[in-house]
């Protein structure tokens, strides 16, 4: 089973959901044979790389609240995200445009590093104070990761892997997402937000549940190389339709 999420590095619920959907494959019995794909989602893809005042000012600005009310609701989401292990530290959070880091993504989803480098950009981000819009300061996080320096940094100072942002906002379009994170499974069904761990353990349960079957029309076993029992194992399965 395949699970797609798209999540913006920089979006606090985006966090507190990615561990909500952990906490719930760790009591899946299948949890082995369900992979999770990151997508792109860029909260605000005309944000500048730099902002004036903390992310308190920001909230406020964007919503038309008070600064006292913006950190309120900060705070609320704060213990939201104790509540599943996190420590935010929105005092020192400086949010940035997310494009780069998003490119990055790309790149280190072709190593097989996408997991740990969401983790590690997410865990800098909201708890360590790292400013995500700095080349530098990715590459040192990507290589935390397991991503080559070198290689990072080259891959920031080009225009590769834009186009695959660009590809999974599309696809996020069509879909009509209109916030994140949002979880599609097995291309069936979907979780719109951070939602109770419930929730997750549900469409865990529904989507494997409802897997096709596998149908085999005809058996061309006959004379093959360990089918003499008439079967012969399948070495992959079934694309849902």
């Amino acid at each position: 089973m395949k699970i797609e999420v798209w999540s913006d590095y920089v979006c606090p619920f985006c966090y507190i959901g990615k561990r909500r959907l952990e906490h719930a494959l760790e009591r899946f019995p299948n949890k082995d044979q369900v992979e999770v794909v990151y997508k792109s989602f860029e909260l605000d893809p005309n944000s500048p790389v730099q902002h004036n005042g903390d992310i308190h000012d920001l909230l406020a600005g964007k919503y038309g609240m008070s600064r006292e009310q913006a950190m309120d609701s900060n705070r609320s989401v704060g213990e939201a995200a104790r509540g599943v292990g996190l420590n935010y530290d929105f005092d020192n959070m400086r949010y940035t445009n997310t494009f780069d880091a998003h490119r990055l993504a790309h790149f280190a989803a072709e190593k097989g590093l996408s997991p740990a480098l969401t983790e590690r950009l997410m865990q800098a981000y909201f708890t360590e104070g790292a400013f995500l819009g700095d080349h530098e300061e990715l590459a040192k996080l990507a290589a935390e990761a397991g991503l080559d320096k070198e290689e990072v940094l080259a891959v920031l100072k080009s225009d590769t892997y834009g186009d695959k942002v660009r590809a999974d906002e599309n696809e996020a379009m069509q879909l009509g997402v209109r916030g994140v994170p949002f979880f599609v499974l097995d291309g069936k069904f979907a979780v719109s937000g951070a939602q109770p761990d419930s929730v997750f353990d549900q469409a865990l349960e529904r989507a494997w549940g409802e897997r096709p079957a596998l149908t085999v029309l005809g058996d061309d076993s006959a004379g093959l190389d360990g089918c003499s029992d008439g079967s012969c194992a399948v070495p992959g399965v079934a694309k849902p339709e």
